[in-house]
């Protein structure tokens, strides 16, 4: 999802009373999921244990769509502090897999090597090919790390994300670099590599490349394909975003995505076809419509969708 800046650290100290309403009203799950999606923005922006436990306890919550969200929080956040708790959510196989998921990057992306024995029990185990891919990335991303080739793996991307995997090296072509993301037989964090070094060069050849790869056989890179558009905000992946939206048949976490992604591009018939979503059988999907289009009527009113909206841009929200 698509959203405002997001401070890892900001020396901005809201009241105890706003903090504490903050954590109240991402946990209220009697408030619509946009309101609750506020919180959740707000309080990422914010360090200490009330934001930590209010987070966590959300990773945890009835709305997969939510929960998912506040695991990616901590994880852009790289809050070592919530390694703990993020472990448990991964280990919790009664948890929605987009859940697990989003807690395996989050260990990926805070990246301590003391996540590694779960991480690697978990790419054996787990039931969920998708948890087990993302495993596969968190794994890749923190040996890099340890090995020094991931020195950039800490810096903040052009699109303010800590991203699962560093952007492919410098010399490839966009040739080269499609073919890399559509090939089958490549490891999925080489795909994402070059996934994100598409992303950052963001031509009309670029952008083609990526919308041609929503057609591959892992869920977990097209939802990941759709995030990226999302964020590239260009028009003409409207189209192929729309097809997967409408497709039932799709997994709930790529037509998520694709709702986020549209929301993100914002041309009329992105939005039709989110006010046409929001009524979904699939949580994921509406709740994701739902979100989209309350972030938009507070951008079309100049007003910000975060209740705390920190002028210290550092990292933004996926996956």
């Amino acid at each position: 999802m698509e959203s405002p800046a997001m401070g890892a650290s900001s020396a901005f100290e809201p009241s105890p009373e706003m903090e504490r309403f903050l954590c109240e009203r991402l946990l209220d799950a009697k408030q619509p999921i946009a309101e609750r999606f506020r919180a959740l923005f707000s309080l990422r922006n914010l360090r200490g244990d009330a934001p930590r436990r209010a987070l966590l306890q959300a990773s945890r919550d009835s709305s997969n769509l939510l929960a998912h969200e506040a695991a990616f929080a901590l994880g852009q956040m790289q809050d070592a502090e919530a390694i703990p708790a993020l472990e448990a959510v991964l280990k919790d196989h009664s948890l929605h897999p987009i859940v697990r998921h989003e807690a395996a990057e989050a260990l990926g992306a805070i990246g301590l090597e003391k996540s590694i024995p779960l991480l690697e029990e978990s790419l054996a185990t787990d039931p969920a090919v998708e948890v087990q891919e993302t495993c596969e990335l968190a794994l890749r991303r923190i040996q890099e790390q340890k090995n020094g080739s991931g020195a950039e793996s800490t810096t903040v991307s052009p699109f303010l994300s800590v991203d699962p995997a560093l952007p492919a090296k410098q010399g490839l072509s966009v040739d080269q670099l499609r073919d890399l993301l559509l090939n089958e037989q490549e490891s999925m964090y080489e795909r994402y590599a070059a996934l994100f070094a598409l992303r950052n060069d963001g031509g009309d050849a670029a952008v083609s490349a990526i919308v041609a790869a929503l057609n591959i056989k892992s869920a977990l890179l097209r939802h990941e394909v759709a995030y990226v558009l999302g964020q590239l905000q260009n028009k003409a992946a409207s189209n192929a975003l729309s097809i997967v939206l409408k497709n039932v048949c799709e997994h709930p976490m790529v037509r998520h995505e694709a709702a986020e992604a549209l929301g993100s591009i914002a041309d009329q018939e992105s939005i039709a076809l989110l006010e046409e979503f929001v009524k979904d059988p699939e949580p994921l999907v509406s709740q994701s419509c739902e979100v989209a289009l309350s972030m938009l009527e507070y951008e079309k009113s100049g007003k910000s969708f975060e209740f705390l909206f920190l002028q210290t841009p550092h990292l933004q929200q996926e996956s």
